[in-house]
């Protein structure tokens, strides 16, 4: 169970209802913060094996993987999820579409080569947990690859703290997670990171 069932209702109404017009919400973004470069250091690392996406969506990643991946697809909201198998239509698809929480995914444990989730720990009600979830699924040696954007340091931080009760409230993520010190409390080590925009905006490697 989820650290709030009350949040997690919340967000899944939240992602049902902008499901159809969630790709042309964000489209702006995808230009603005460079989201489609840092999709592309993402899917450089990853290379054969079974990978897990956190936080699929409406499928944006899917036409991104390698050959020999066997992709396992999960979203917290059936709406979202529902875009992604559109998406993929009648074509082969190397994917399997599964509903679960970020914070109590419905894995073994170890059962992952590779985790990637991309703008998705933004929204997770408790990051940390589901965190802490991504690295039990993860067999040893195995890689946690983000796209995230994060607090920023100094006073555009402290101006993002006081924005985000409000923005969060309005679009659904929170603009001030601590994705790296949440890393690292859940036990995962982070070995690498590269700046997409300025310093809040990062592909993170962790394992």
């Amino acid at each position: 169970m989820s650290t709030s069932p009350e949040l997690t209702r919340k967000a899944v109404r939240r992602w049902n209802r902008q499901a159809r017009l969630y790709d042309r919400l964000t489209a702006p973004m995808e230009r603005m913060l460079g989201l489609a470069r840092g999709r592309a250091w993402v899917f450089g690392r990853i290379g054969k094996g079974r990978v897990l996406e956190v936080g699929a969506g409406t499928g944006k990643n899917l036409p991104h993987y390698p050959e020999g991946a066997t992709v396992v697809a999960t979203d917290l909201s059936p709406g979202m999820l529902a875009r992604a198998v559109e998406k993929a239509g009648g074509r082969p698809s190397r994917a399997r579409f599964v509903v679960t929480d970020a914070e109590d995914l419905a894995f073994k444990d170890g059962a992952f080569d590779a985790v990637i989730a991309t703008c998705v720990f933004c929204s997770v009600p408790d990051p940390l947990r589901g965190l802490k979830e991504v690295r039990r699924v993860l067999r040893d040696g195995g890689q946690v690859i983000l796209l995230e954007h994060l607090r920023p340091r100094g006073f555009l931080g402290r101006l993002f703290d006081l924005l985000d009760p409000v923005a969060s409230r309005l679009m659904g993520p929170h603009i001030n997670r601590r994705t790296l010190d949440n890393l690292r409390a859940a036990g995962l080590v982070v070995v690498e990171e590269w700046n997409v925009f300025s310093h809040w905006v990062k592909v993170i490697v962790a394992r």
